[in-house]
């Protein structure tokens, strides 16, 4: 629709320059710049390197995703940016960046939350969001089950991990097999070659009647696999033990998933986060969803990932909220919780 907003997100909480543009829940533009490769080395996102990428990306990105929505600057209504959390001084990049914008085209500012904007960005692909649903959020940084009676306002903790994200043991996991980094894609590559039921890996907290999850420990006991292994002289399986790996993070996280919805009376499962685009992941949580009556919502990979599209999406629900937008005061916080949706 023409008479909605036109909103502008801009996402530099990790390792990705996002920008988007969107008109209600229609996408109009999503332009990305990654700095991953200049991690990869590292074995892991170096904060200093990112952002001084996000220095570097910022306005190229946000030039590319004006030219691709055919729009320009002076059409955007309102602009919305992730003000955490996130790591501090890519936070602050994008924050001070969307405030330069804000004042410049005297156009409102909404600093909004990273793990919000991740359920919000749904609506693109599905249209509106039903109220209420169970949002399970899996990356790099974050592993929270989530209930959202409204995404806009009210988003509720159910539970989260307790030490390791389910991205970061990914990454973890990936190292210790001589895969790539970001472990996440390389782990799913290599476990359709591997049989997951070759090798049983711990699951943490798996009866404890919680929505909290532990990675910790099923990381360290691939790590002792694989060592036992080589002290052995034996070779390691790479792809039986990728899926081994994989079968239990995605075997924890949906069973506590349907356990969320079924204990809080919801039909709606939604996944979100950089792990949502794992294969197995999709199918298990679908064969899950099926069998208990539940419906699965999941964005497609692109948007599952840090993007700027989320940003502006859930913008682009408080602007029709008729929520009142932050001030030039804005902080960047790297530790926001998840119940403050709009900064």
């Amino acid at each position: 629709m023409k008479d909605e907003p036109l909103v502008l997100g801009i996402e530099t909480s990790c390792d990705e320059t996002g920008v988007g543009i969107v008109r209600g829940h229609t996408l109009l533009a999503d332009a990305i710049a990654s700095s991953v490769d200049e991690h990869a080395r590292f074995g892991g996102v170096v904060p200093e390197v990112a952002s001084r990428a996000h220095l570097e990306a910022m306005t190229p990105t946000v030039d590319r995703a004006l030219a691709d929505a055919g729009v320009t600057l002076n059409d955007i209504d309102a602009i919305a940016v992730t003000a955490g959390p996130g790591l501090a001084g890519a936070l602050l990049v994008g924050v001070a960046a969307a405030k330069a914008y804000s004042l410049g085209l005297g156009k409102p500012l909404y600093g909004v939350n990273h793990l919000a904007a991740h359920v919000a960005v749904d609506q693109l692909e599905h249209g509106a969001l039903p109220k209420p649903c169970v949002a399970l959020l899996v990356s790099g940084g974050h592993s929270s089950l989530l209930l959202v009676p409204d995404v806009a306002s009210d988003v509720r903790p159910l539970g989260a991990t307790v030490d390791d994200a389910a991205g970061e043991a990914f990454d973890k996991v990936a190292r210790v097999l001589d895969l790539g980094f970001p472990g996440g894609p390389y782990i799913d590559r290599a476990a359709r070659e591997g049989d997951p039921g070759s090798v049983f890996f711990p699951r943490g907290k798996y009866d404890d009647g919680t929505y909290d999850f532990s990675f910790s420990g099923l990381k360290t006991a691939v790590a002792r696999w694989v060592e036992a292994r080589e002290r052995a002289g034996e070779p390691v399986p790479v792809a039986d033990v990728a899926a081994a790996f994989q079968e239990a993070v995605v075997d924890v996280l949906t069973k506590k998933a349907i356990a969320a919805c079924n204990d809080n009376g919801v039909s709606h499962l939604l996944i979100g986060g950089g792990v949502a685009a794992n294969s197995r992941l999709r199918a298990l949580a679908q064969e899950r969803c099926d069998a208990a009556g539940i419906q699965l919502r999941v964005p497609r990979p692109k948007l599952c990932t840090d993007n700027g599209a989320m940003v502006a999406a859930l913008g682009s629900e408080l602007v029709a909220s008729g929520l009142a937008p932050s001030d030039l005061g804005l902080p960047a916080d790297s530790s926001l919780p998840i119940t403050q949706v709009l900064v």
